[in-house]
This record gives C-alpha cells, structure tokens and sequence, in this order.
C-alpha cells in the first residue's frame, strides 16, 4: 500500500498543467499503456479507465464555450462529438486516449473528464446490478426483445394493465367523483429510453401520440413503463418523452426543449448523475430551476441509495477531521471518520453490495473553483490500492472525485479520504446502491442521513420517496435483511404505509447557489449552507405495467410517475393554478407515514387523489379546439383554385372532463386576399369528447399563385380556462400536377461516423418546380441485401436502429424521416418515406432486413416552402458499435399545373397546426 500511493503522488506531481484538467484515471491509464510505469508498483493496477478496441475513451470536455475551433480541433485530433451542448458549454465525445491531454491544452477547455455516469431509480425485484449509462447494453438483444414485443402487441391487444397505484392513490375514484382526467395538461418524462414504446401503444397501453423530441428517444424501456403509469393515472393528459442518456448536459438541454419547445407542463425524470454535486445546484438542477421559474411542476426521484434509520446506507457527510496519519500518503493526511469516538481512517463496503458501485466524494467547494484538494482511495483487506481517484484541485476545477469498486465486488474492501492539500472542508462520501457496514476485522461502519443529491434537491423540485402499493420487493436487499414492507391493495394508503428499505434519504445541505455565491459567506461547515427538506413526497412503487421486465415495476422511478400524474389530475381540475399553490396543497393533504410529520424518508407523506383534489376545489373543464375543416369548392371542381369560391366545413371537438358552453369560433385568415364568411359562428353546448360542425365560406382571389397554401386560422372560445384555443390550417391552392420529378444524390458513397452528433450528409439539388404539393423521400438501391458491406444498398448499416435520419429545405426546415427504430437489422434498400403512408417504420424489425418499403415519416414532408434549390439529407448514429454509408438518395416532387381551373379537399396527410414547413 505504502508504495502504490507513494508511487501514485509521484504521478500527480508530475503532471503538466494540461494532465491537471484531465481525470486522473485517464492520465495514469495513458502512463500505463505507454510503459512509462512498467517499473513502478503501478504497473498492475487498474485504473477502471474503458478504452475501446480503437483505443478511444468516452470523455465529457468542459470548455469556456463550445465554438467551432473547439470543434475542429476535436474532430483533428480524430475525436468524434456525441452530445453538444452550447448552453452548458459540454461536448461529450469519443476521443483517442493519447489525444485527451493534447486537446486540453487548449486554454478554452476547462477540463476533459470520463465520461459521466448515471443511472435510473428502478430497483430490481430479482437480484441484479442496477443497469447505468456506463453498463454495455447488448443492442441486439435489446432489439430482438422489443421486436418479440410490438409483434406480440400487433398480434394480441390485451386488456388494459393498471398499476396498482391508482386505486392505492384513491386516483381511480377521484377521477370519477371530481371529473378530472388530465385533460388540458401535458405530462413528459425523461429516462433510459422508450424502445417499447409502439408495443405499447399496439397493446392500448398508451395513446396513439406521444410526443417524442426527435432524436431522443435513447435505448431501453424505462421510459415506457413511466409513460404507461403516467396515462393509467391521468388518462386525459397528452404525453411526451425525451432520454436523459445522452449526457448529463444533453439531460439538462432536454429538460428546457420539454418545457419551452415541447410545452409540457409537468415533467418527471427518475435518473441521476453521479458527478450532480450535493451542495450546489449543477448543470441538470439548473435547468430545473429553469422550467420551474416558467411555471412548470417538476418531479424526480429521490433515489434507491438506501437511508439510516433502515441500516440500509451507503453514505456519510461531516467536516473533515485531521487523523493525524496519512494511509500511506507521504503528503497530506486522511480523514478520521470515528471523530470523538476514536481514529479510524477507512470506512467500510459491505461484500454484499461491493461489486461495481459508484463511489463519489464532494467537498464544500464552490464548482469550479476548488483549490482544496481531496483524493479517495478504496483498499483491500490486505491493504492494497484496488481503485483511486486523484485529480488536481487547483484553484478551477470541481470539487469531486469518483471511483468505481471492482466488477466481481469481494470482502474487506475499504474507503480512505486525503487532504493532499488546502483547508478542511465539509465532505460527501456516497457508495452509491451499496452499503457501508462493520467488518471481520473490527471497522467500524459510519453513516449518517443525506444521500438524496442533485437535481431532486432544487428548490422548487419535487423529490419523491417509494412506498409499495402491493407486493413487497421480492428479494432482501442483502443477505439476513428484515421483511421489505407490503402495500395495501386493493385498499388506499393509510398512516401504517411504510417507505421501501432502500429509500434514499434527506435531508439536503447545500452550501452555494447555482452561480456559486455562497449561501452562508466564510461558513462551509456542518453549521453553515442551507438544509433543505427531501424527500418531498413519497408514492407508490411495485406496480404493473405491460412492458417486459416492468412488472412490478419497483424503485422510485416507479414512485415520481404517480407524483407527477397526480399533480397533473390537479393542474386539469384547477387550470392556470399557480405552482406555490399545487405545493402547498400536495403537502398539506399527503397522509403522514413513518415518523410524526415531515420526516427524511417520506417527506410530508403518501399523495392521496382524492383529498388534493378536494382541498383544490377540482372540477371538470372544457377543453374546445378546431379541428381539421372540409373544403369544397362551389364549383364542384377537385381542387381549390385561385379565384374559387368554397364550403368549409370545420368540426370543433370539446376533448376536456366538462361541457364547453357557450362556444363559439372566429375563423379568419392571414392570406392576402383571402375573404371568409361569416367570421363567426355560434356552436353552443359541446359535451365532453363531442363534436359540433358549422359552414364558412372561403373565397380565394384571382391572383394567388397555385402551390401556395391558404391559411386559415380558427380561434374558439368557450366557458373555461383553457378559452380560447387557436389552430392553423393549410389549406392547399392549385390543381396537382401528376407530374412526379426525381432529383437524386449523385456523389461518392459518405460514411456515417459511429456514435456521432454531427453525422453524415448529402446535397441533392432541385430545379424547375417552383412549389411542390407531394414530397416523398426514397432511400435507394438496386439489389437489396443484409450485407453490412453491401455496395448495391441505398444506405448499408450494420443495426438501423442506431439511426436517425433527416431532409432539410432549401430554406432550412427540417423533417425527420425515422429515429432509431428498425431494430439489430442491416441496410435501408428501397425504402419510400412518404406522408400518409399507412405503416410508420418504427413497427419493423430486425426480421425485416434488408429494410424496404412505403413509411410515414416522423414528421410531415409536406411544405409551403419554394422547393428550388439546395437539399441536404443527414443520416447520424446515435449509438456506438455499428457503421455504414449513405450510397444512394432521391426525392421526388409534384408541383402544380401552370394554368388553373379546378378544386378540393384539405390536402391528406396534412393535419391540424400551424403551417409547419418540413
């Protein structure tokens, strides 16, 4: 032990500025690779760096920006971006280990770190590892998996499964006695992925839409089974998904894109990143903070890292205490945990949970400006360094330091922390989902209560603990364990519920706000910063949903779905509720468990439906919005031509819990020239999931030019608080040519790169059609094989499902074509993407390689735009492992006869909105 850690300080000292920005592990697995410490008592030791077959580490690159020289200089030095993020000024990339100290040279890069790791709040009812961003997913099993599952949807549309957490929530019962559903609001979560999402939605298990934000979908099923528990609680809220996978700035940049581009209203993620510092809000809490100061309710697990008063802990956090020894160090001394009890420097894993665990350490340090440097160590029984991590603190780095503990795990492994240097600082030492316990040897375990960190421990977020509602979890979280409690259904939560023994616990001391202005100036001690109380809330875990591997679904990734639907229920019955008052009143009306009131497992207590709807003064509202009109010229013609004269027809549907009364609709529109009659009209009572229909007159003016959309625009407004609503509609102008014009890519075949943000892409440049009316894109080949190799292929990719293709206007608009779906198969060959398509590409799999066929695209290709110009179609791989090239695209466009004289309907595949080009 003396000389590894000898030999390791060694190291540190040695260092070039550049090396001080970079994890250590990199550096020290970048000296071992080299043979520069083939004579040290290093030479054996495993860094736990991951080095590809390529010899290319995943890093995440802290910059002062991230600009195009930045970028260039990455791609330069043969590093592939993943994940770019401006507003956190983050790059995740893959970068060659022997590159790593070169880019951070740079004086714009701040630091160049492993890539960070998270994982979800699911505990697993059989005996596993928690599954986490840094744990290889075999894709095609994945893929075969959820290929088995939308067949066996498409096959078999099951009866609805409920979580048990509705009835124990008493939501089942409040919905029909308050007449609220979620109507009016939308809720959106975060987590690994939805790859299930279409068996899901072919089982009736969710609706139809789901509003996915392109791209980010991610990989695995966590997120349709919090998807499916959302809808079974508030069945009338529209849905939507985003992964928090990428990266954890990738994380917070879809955190924003849900509220301010998405528009949902509440948000609920259940992940977490093992760098988000316990004492200050990071880059994810900081987008919380964001959305929540706009209005928005977000919610988020509080974690399974297990709590004190169950014995069930793998934490501890206090002021640093000088030992006086140094645990080998020739510099610097360790911290002595038994503080008035006594010395003792190591701190104790139980073999139980020793295997692959995230161990953190944080200090009281602002981010970004530590210049109080801490290292953690982890030994073996016999006293050898097993894992360390030991960055520089230097004045503009964080505060943190991580390691992992061995993949086959094994007894008398122990934690030491160093001061190398500075002041006493107060610490955090997490194992995260292990456990500190006594040893053979006589260490004793310290614990104390706080392991709930990050983003659920923002102000204005909800941090929500786990309760069963039915079965108790299925196995003891070690060996010799107490029971884990049950739930009560089919009855309701009541006083006796308990909170699962692995619940995380609160409360939160935070020492910084976001910025780093200190809360307590010049205090950074146990006496110092702010407590903040988490858990907030607790909810239920343990329940069904149809998705394989989710059933029970327990952890509280489980328990913040049911939080977040439930609040939805309220935002439906109480629209425009300010976020104070929806606060107020889940805390006020939650039933107390455990401890006499507001306690550091449960929080405030169980949400119960029916009593926060009461205390809300919930009722049924209306919900009226225009939808698609029929238009039919007077001349009986099949198309709308300039100077026509139309009928339209335009059906208002009330999708809300309550009677909209007193409806009515102003219908206008923004296009030149362009007369309706009457501007409104009287609908009258519109009862719940209704529709009522009244006629307007359109005139179109001699003059407007064929190809170019009339907009109409319908604003209704009825008795509620969601009045009015507004809707656009195109509606097209001009007789169809029949006339179809190919325009193809006729370049050198352009490799995809591997894992990459940035992608491939081609041009196809259009001339002669002026606006077009159909737009179809094709994927193109001559002979279609699953060779990965294959030159005959429109596109040859070993695992489709790691794609996410895009065309681009001239004008710049942007339609996604397919994301991430296909599954493990090879090459897209004679693929047509096309609006109105009846089947969507998602619904295949690896089975159906070499991919062809007629596909609706993502989004419609439909647009107002002139189409002349300049095309680009991009093809990007969003996952590791798998190549290819784009060889062979083609669009073909219809535009409009020159001369008109004819009429008709809305065109298809066009449906409700604003007029959206591409």
């Amino acid at each position: 032990m003396l000389s590894q850690i000898a030999a390791l300080q060694q190291l540190k000292r040695s260092q070039t500025p550049a090396e001080s920005k970079v994890d250590s592990r990199l550096v020290v697995e970048k000296r071992l690779r080299e043979g520069g410490l083939r004579s040290t008592p290093l030479s054996a030791l495993s860094t736990g760096a991951k080095v590809s077959q390529q010899g290319t580490v995943e890093v995440d690159i802290r910059a002062t920006a991230v600009t195009d020289g930045l970028l260039t200089a990455l791609a330069q030095l043969g590093g592939t971006a993943r994940v770019v993020s401006h507003k956190a000024s983050s790059i995740r990339a893959a970068l060659p280990l022997d590159a790593v100290a070169r880019l951070a040279e740079r004086s714009d890069v701040r630091a160049v770190e492993a890539a960070g790791g998270a994982m979800t709040a699911r505990q697993a009812n059989e005996p596993a590892a928690p599954v986490t961003s840094d744990t290889p997913r075999d894709k095609e099993a994945d893929a075969a998996s959820v290929a088995a599952e939308v067949g066996q949807a498409m096959r078999v549309r099951a009866g609805a499964v409920t979580s048990q957490g509705d009835r124990a929530h008493n939501a089942d019962t409040a919905r029909q006695q308050y007449g609220v559903t979620g109507a009016g609001v939308k809720i959106c979560a975060l987590s690994d992925g939805v790859g299930s999402l279409a068996a899901s939605q072919a089982r009736g298990e969710l609706p139809a839409r789901v509003d996915v934000l392109p791209g980010q979908a991610g990989t695995g099923n966590e997120g349709t089974a919090m998807l499916e528990i959302l809808h079974d609680v508030a069945p009338g809220a529209e849905l939507g998904f985003a992964t928090a996978f990428s990266s954890d700035a990738g994380f917070a940049d879809n955190i924003r894109k849900l509220r301010f581009d998405a528009g949902c209203d509440v948000i609920v993620d259940d992940v977490l990143y093992f760098k988000e510092s316990p004492f200050q809000d990071w880059i994810i809490a900081q987008a919380v903070n964001e959305v929540t100061a706009d209005g928005a309710l977000y919610f988020s697990s509080a974690g399974n890292e297990g709590n004190t008063t169950d014995g069930t802990s793998g934490h501890w956090e206090g002021d640093f205490v000088d030992s006086g020894q140094q645990a080998g160090k020739f510099v610097g001394a360790a911290h002595d945990f038994a503080g008035a009890a006594g010395t003792q420097i190591f701190q104790p894993v139980s073999a139980a949970s020793s295997a692959n665990v995230p161990v953190t350490l944080h200090w009281s340090d602002p981010l970004g400006r530590s210049a109080n440097d801490y290292d953690l160590y982890l030994f073996n029984a016999t006293g050898g360094v097993v894992a360390f991590s030991q960055a520089n603190q230097t004045g503009t780095q964080d505060p943190y330091e991580r390691l992992n503990t061995p993949l086959g795990g094994g007894s008398g492994l122990r934690l030491a922390v160093v001061k190398y240097s500075g002041e006493n600082r107060y610490l955090s030492l997490s194992a995260l989902r292990g456990r500190f316990s006594d040893s053979p040897d006589g260490l004793k375990a310290y614990t104390t209560p706080g392991v709930t960190v990050g983003h659920s421990a923002a102000r204005q977020a909800f941090s929500v603990a786990a309760t069963p509602a039915a079965t108790p979890l299925g196995r003891p979280l070690e060996p010799g364990d107490p029971a884990n409690p049950a739930g009560p259904f089919p009855g309701s939560f009541g006083p006796g519920s308990q909170v699962e023994r692995f619940e995380s616990d609160g409360p939160r001391r935070m020492f910084y706000e976001a910025d780093g202005t200190a809360i307590t100036p010049g205090n950074v001690s146990a006496s110092g910063g702010e407590v903040r109380q988490k858990p907030d809330l607790t909810a239920a875990d343990g329940t069904a949903t149809s998705v394989t591997g989710f059933n029970p679904f327990f952890g509280t990734s489980a328990a913040a779905p049911h939080a977040a639907a439930i609040a939805g229920l309220v935002l439906s019955g109480n629209p425009g509720m300010h976020p104070k008052e929806v606060r107020e009143a889940l805390i006020a009306t939650a039933q107390d468990i455990e401890a006499p009131g507001v306690d550091g497992v449960s929080g405030a207590g169980v949400i119960l439906a029916d009593r926060v709807l009461a205390h809300t003064g919930a009722s049924p509202q209306p919900v009226a919005t225009a939808q698609r009109p029929m238009v039919t010229p007077n001349d009986g013609g099949g198309h709308l031509d300039p100077g026509d004269t139309a009928r339209v027809m335009l059906p208002v549907t009330n999708s809300g819990d309550g009677a909209a009364v007193s409806t009515s609709v102003l219908l206008t529109s923004p296009t030149p020239g362009v007369t309706v009659a009457p501007r409104s009209k009287f609908y009258g009572t519109i009862s719940p999931k209704q529709t009522g229909v009244n006629e307007f007159t359109l005139t179109v003016p001699p003059a407007h030019e064929p190809g170019v959309p009339v907009v109409l625009r319908a604003r209704v407004t009825f008795a509620g608080a969601h009045s009015p609503t507004e809707v656009e509609f195109p509606v097209p102008v001009g007789r169809p040519s029949d006339v179809t014009q190919h325009f193809a890519y006729a370049g050198e075949p352009v490799a995809i790169p591997d894992d990459s943000e940035v992608g491939a892409s081609v041009r196809i440049p259009v001339t002669g059609v002026g606006r077009a009316w159909k737009v179809s894109v094709s994927i193109d080949g001559t002979t279609c094989s699953t060779d990965q190799n294959s030159t005959t292929v429109g596109i040859n990719h070993s695992f489709v499902g790691d794609l996410v293709g895009t065309l681009t206007t001239p004008g710049g608009a942007t339609a996604t074509l397919f994301s991430e779906s296909g599954g493990g198969g090879n090459n897209l060959c004679q693929v047509v993407f096309a609006d109105g398509a009846a089947r969507a590409f998602s619904t295949v799999g690896a089975s159906d390689a070499p991919y062809t066929g007629t596909y609706a695209p993502v989004s419609p290709l439909a647009t107002a735009e002139r189409v002349d110009g300049t095309w680009t179609f991009t093809a990007k791989d969003v996952a590791g492992g798998d190549i290819g090239s784009i060889r062979s695209v083609s669009l073909h466009l219809n535009g409009y006869q020159a001369a008109p004289r004819s009429p008709v309907l809305v065109q298809p595949g066009v449906g409700n909105g604003p007029v959206r080009p591409l």
